[in-house]
């Protein structure tokens, strides 16, 4: 599987891709963004067209956010953050009121991606994948890892995703 540390994904060239990190301490400043930032550059280097990242605090900024992203153009949004089990993670929660559909099978992907590779609590992210219009929204885990296995699963997989979300066959 294709991800940052691997071969090249295929060409995300036409992905218009918005970041944000959701994360109410980078936001405050208090510790810098790096799965963001993570994001950006990886998916520059593949080729895609990079806004972001837009760090935000966890809860209703969120989906402001979002909302920003989809209205901007972006045909794919990528969070990093707020995914786990603590009381102030609420990404999956910000983000699914949005969602027209779900798309199940790439938030299992991530997480069995991220099992496979030696990381057992990766079982605890609670990250959606859906679609918003023509456009693909994934939450990603707030770890640089877990944005590392995130790409290498997404990495192959957007393209396709973005052809099909504008008409294209499988």
């Amino acid at each position: 599987m294709s991800g940052p540390d691997s071969a090249p994904a295929p060409s995300w060239a036409g992905v218009r891709l918005a970041v944000i990190t959701c994360s109410t301490r980078a936001a405050q400043g208090v510790y810098p963004d790096r799965g963001g930032e993570l994001i950006a550059s990886t998916a520059r280097s593949w080729g895609a067209e990079v806004t972001g990242p837009d760090v935000v605090s966890d809860g209703p900024e969120v989906t402001q956010a979002l909302r920003r992203a989809l209205d901007s153009g972006a045909n794919v949004v990528l969070t990093t953050g707020g995914t786990g089990l603590t009381p102030t993670d609420g990404t999956p929660e910000a983000t699914r009121p949005l969602l027209e559909r779900e798309v199940p099978g790439i938030a299992e992907a991530m997480r069995a991606y991220g099992v496979a590779s030696g990381v057992p609590t990766a079982t605890l992210s609670r990250g959606l994948a859906g679609i918003v219009g023509e456009a693909l929204v994934v939450n990603l885990p707030g770890s640089t890892g877990g944005v590392r296995d995130a790409l290498a699963v997404l990495g192959p997989v957007v393209p396709h995703a973005i052809l099909q979300l504008i008409g294209g066959d499988h």
